[in-house]
């Protein structure tokens, strides 16, 4: 069941998401709201999985909401207008939805929250559409996740045995999510790497067990953004 939160400036926009959710199978509005302090202020006491917001409000826009909440709770945005979209992605949200809102599309943006919530919940599998369909993939058999040279939005994962699956769509902030926390370190900006496929490590690079096609071992530089982390889970 997916228990969302609307917040939008417009009263007419809110009645119609209302009654777009309301046609919906598994979905209920919790609460709906018009002004973003007010949401602040009452969404950590709220039985929610994900907000609904506008991006486009006098004040605070929604891309600044989103910054406050986005550690907790899963977010679509909603906008009509179309130069928000990189910015959106940047936050990793789970969709941006293009006012005026049709049904069809926005099913498609909670069929994407309902496969991170699910996911969250079994940590031990990942179910996304893939390259080669919707797929499960069980974490153990994960060696190595890095963004995609084709698509930044699109993830690789590679399995211990070496084969190749492209997640479609989805950032690292919910694709870390999906995974054992105690199995899988963000080395930079665009790697994810399990620790069991780690060989050795130093400050600033670490060197893993995946064979390269020069018969070398992959190496993976270390972001400074994320060395403390990392010297953290390996007791250092």
């Amino acid at each position: 069941m997916i228990k969302c939160v609307i917040l939008d400036d417009e009263l007419l926009a809110i009645s119609y998401l209302k009654l777009l959710c309301e046609q919906i199978d598994e979905v209920e509005v919790v609460k709906a709201f018009n002004d973003p302090k007010i949401f602040l202020n009452e969404i950590g006491t709220l039985d929610c999985n994900l907000c609904i917001l506008d991006i486009e409000m006098p004040g605070m826009n929604g891309l600044q909401v989103a910054e406050m909440i986005s550690d907790s709770k899963k977010i679509i945005f909603t906008t009509a207008y179309k130069e928000y979209a990189a910015e959106a992605f940047d936050l990793n949200v789970v969709d941006y939805v293009r006012k005026p809102i049709k049904k069809e599309r926005l099913i498609q943006a909670f069929e994407k929250a309902k496969q991170l919530v699910q996911t969250a919940q079994k940590k031990d599998l990942i179910e996304w559409n893939t390259n080669i369909g919707k797929t499960i993939i069980f974490t153990e058999q994960i060696a190595y996740i890095k963004t995609s040279e084709i698509d930044s939005r699109d993830k690789e994962i590679i399995l211990i045995d070496g084969t190749t699956i492209v997640l479609k769509n989805l950032s690292f902030r919910n694709l870390l999510e999906m995974l054992p926390a105690k199995d899988f370190a963000q080395v930079n900006k665009k790697e994810i790497i399990a620790l069991s496929s780690i060989k050795a490590f130093s400050t600033n690079e670490i060197i893993t067990t995946i064979s390269t096609e020069a018969e070398h071992f992959l190496k993976l530089q270390i972001g400074e953004t994320y060395k403390n982390t990392l010297m953290e889970m390996f007791g250092k």
